[in-house]
């Protein structure tokens, strides 16, 4: 068992197998995931887990080079955690209908329980050096 970190095993091999540029979605429940793109589904009641907490643990793990919203996410809330968990990360803005087509390339989806609206964040990897 690891002491920190992800615990969750298929997590944790995702983020430690992304190559520079690929990129994992964190989304809501209802955001339509392809079923060629591997789901971890982490959602186990309405709101849970939120996808803060889940963004704080894969930022700690993932060196995050950009990260992409969608532009009707307008929660104030989700915003300023956005910025406080990637810092100095650009984050850039897409039409929702956009955001769904590059998940479509994703290495993976991480399902949370979030439910406010548009609550997804698709982060591009980056590197250490």
């Amino acid at each position: 068992m690891r002491r920190s970190g992800l615990w969750h095993p298929r997590l944790a091999a995702v983020v430690a197998g992304l190559r520079h540029t690929e990129t994992i979605v964190l989304a809501d429940p209802g955001l339509p995931i392809p079923p060629e793109v591997e789901t971890i589904d982490l959602v186990w009641a309405r709101d849970e887990p939120a996808l803060l907490p889940v963004l704080a643990a894969l930022a700690a793990e993932l060196v995050v080079e950009q990260a992409l919203i969608a532009q009707e996410l307008t929660d104030s809330r989700l915003l300023r955690g956005l910025d406080e968990h990637l810092g100095s990360v650009p984050l850039k803005r897409t039409s929702h209908e956009d955001f769904k087509v590059l998940c479509r390339t994703s290495r993976a989806v991480v399902r949370t329980g979030e439910t406010t609206p548009y609550a997804n964040v698709i982060l591009t990897a980056g590197v250490p050096f």
